[in-house]
């Protein structure tokens, strides 16, 4: 019987409309319900009561495809005020769901819940997202993966396998009586008790044998490993005993890969990295450890994580009675603590893919010229009251000499409402207001001013931000993270920056592109970003230490002329304060 010309038309019809269109049309929503709860977690033979999400530490995994758009309703059952922030999501047109709080929106009080929605628009690699109220991120985190497109492949060897590596913290004590009885006393805070490796501190802590993360391996394979660094205090070496790691992504960027034995990983920052297992069964088991890279002056854990690596043995294997827990353990030689020369190459060999599928649009030329100094300071003591500070006051951080203070309306609120004024004021300082030697001998003033500061951006200003640490209390790296924006690294140094010699020497053509960045300890770096995205942008040290402290400020950035450049309305259920 033959095909009727109706029939055979629609059949045309269909065959294009499911393989003919384009990839985007393959995306769907994925929704997700995050429970944030207690729950009594072990570790070094401690038990506390712990906030958790979905009863886990680490977090569950969120994945979506490059196009999708994800619902995620997060319901609180705990006595703190929460928020989850998407670290390194755009949120192009969606501020509201990026999730500082007091920034964005009001925190989501206990028994309430509240939706994020929003699309993942131009984006693809790993990505996190934690709570971003106070240190409550110390265990409400988890791995936010966004594979490409369908039919997209990877710019590199396709993995046999995909395996999240988080870097976490675990602390005795509850971290919010740590970081409130600092606050208090205005000394630093008590450092954790372990790092942790998706949650396990492993065999170096006393206790932790069996608190040790296992990865199996196949020989003669691709791993690709998605390596974050959810610890709130310490950047990281990791390495893995006599294996190569091939950098092929950083902050869900495409990187040109290169290989390493060691990686240098930052609070807040991603690293994908592909591992290639021997081509034969090695007879051993391998440590992965990583432990912190230190610059400042302040105490700091130092203790090394281990998880082990261990290949897969075969039926044959079995059969002969080979066991493994004979196999020789190798473990890797990690960097010293302070080896900033090791830091500075491996950061100077970053750089973005810039090729014609993944192009790096680095902003040619900038509308505004923007200088911040970052760094610690001090605040007075009360009266009647004995701090721990330098000299008897109380650390403090800031940006341009202005310690950030979180308001108590959330800011996008009562900018979108036209109810800024006794919320925030739009004059935050783009340049210091007393130039000093930043890396030189430090003031006799340490002391910091205090303020609800923004800087005010009309739609699509290209920015040219550069970021001096200062030796004020003593020089210190400073990872910093932008929200609602990649930016590109167009340059760094130690000392000074110069004005006059420094912005020839700046990459214009393959910068890496990055969400966080580490301001070198003792010297500077250079950025650049086009401000294409409305809303009211946080930027802080993602050392919570230092957030806490204050070294933080926001971006308001004003809408376009066309509908697609302007912030969409709150959400219904969006928290009140």
């Amino acid at each position: 019987m033959g095909t009727s010309p109706a029939f055979a038309a629609l059949s045309v019809f269909l065959f294009a409309t499911l393989f003919l269109l384009p990839q985007s049309s393959f995306a769907i929503t994925r929704h997700y319900k995050l429970d944030i709860s207690l729950r009594n977690v072990s570790r070094l033979c401690h038990t506390k009561s712990m906030v958790t999400v979905n009863g886990q530490f680490p977090g569950p995994r969120i994945v979506a495809r490059e196009g999708d758009r994800l619902v995620i309703r997060v319901v609180n059952h705990i006595q703190n005020n929460i928020t989850i922030h998407w670290h390194g999501i755009r949120q192009l047109q969606t501020g509201w769901s990026d999730g500082p709080a007091y920034i964005t929106q009001c925190p989501i009080q206990t028994g309430q819940s509240f939706v994020y929605n929003y699309t993942v628009v131009g984006q693809r690699g790993t990505l996190w997202w934690h709570a971003h109220a106070s240190w409550l991120r110390s265990s409400v985190h988890g791995p936010l993966v966004i594979l490409p497109r369908h039919g997209v492949p990877y710019p590199f060897a396709k993995p046999h396998k995909e395996v999240p590596i988080v870097f976490g913290e675990w602390f005795n004590a509850d971290p919010e009586a740590v970081i409130s009885q600092a606050l208090q006393t205005g000394g630093g805070p008590n450092v954790s008790d372990a790092y942790t490796i998706n949650g396990l501190p492993g065999p170096f802590y006393n206790c932790s044998a069996k608190d040790t993360f296992k990865l199996k391996v196949k020989p003669g394979k691709n791993y690709l490993l998605r390596i974050i660094n959810a610890a709130l205090n310490d950047e990281l070496f990791f390495s893995i005993a006599k294996h190569t790691l091939t950098v092929v992504e950083a902050d869900a960027v495409y990187v040109k890969p290169f290989d390493t034995e060691t990686i240098l990983i930052a609070p807040g920052q991603t690293t994908n990295v592909l591992l290639k297992t021997k081509p034969q069964h090695p007879n051993a088991t391998f440590f992965m450890t990583a432990r912190p890279y230190v610059t400042g002056q302040g105490t700091f854990d130092n203790s090394t994580v281990a998880g082990i690596m261990e290949y897969e043995t075969s039926p044959k294997t079995h059969q002969s009675g080979f066991s493994t827990k004979q196999l020789p353990l190798f473990k890797p030689n990690l960097p010293a603590l302070n080896d900033t020369q090791f830091a500075t190459k491996f950061t100077g060999r970053l750089r973005s893919l810039a090729d014609a599928q993944f192009p790096a649009n680095v902003p040619q030329n900038v509308d505004r010229q923007i200088f911040f100094t970052v760094g610690l300071g001090t605040n007075p003591c009360s009266k009647n009251k004995t701090c721990q500070g330098p000299n008897g006051t109380m650390f403090a951080a800031s940006v341009n000499n202005v310690s950030f203070v979180l308001p108590t309306t959330a800011l996008l609120q009562a900018h979108f409402a036209g109810q800024s004024q006794g919320v925030y004021a739009p004059y935050f300082p783009v340049t210091p207001l007393s130039p000093f030697n930043y890396t030189g001998n430090p003031p006799n003033n340490t002391m910091v001013s205090r303020g609800t500061k923004l800087v005010v951006l009309p739609f699509n200003t290209s920015v040219e931000l550069i970021m001096q640490d200062t030796s004020i209390l003593g020089a210190e790296s400073h990872p910093l993270h932008l929200h609602g924006f990649n930016f590109f690294v167009v340059g760094q140094g130690f000392g000074n920056f110069n004005p006059k010699k420094d912005p020839s020497k700046f990459n214009l053509v393959d910068p890496i592109e990055r969400n966080t960045v580490g301001v070198p300890s003792g010297g500077w770096v250079a950025i650049r970003f086009l401000a294409d995205n409305p809303g009211v942008w946080f930027m802080h040290c993602h050392l919570e230490v230092h957030t806490s402290w204050g070294l933080k400020m926001a971006w308001l950035v004003l809408d376009g002329n066309l509908p697609n450049q302007k912030l969409l309305p709150p959400p219904a259920d969006l928290p009140k304060c």
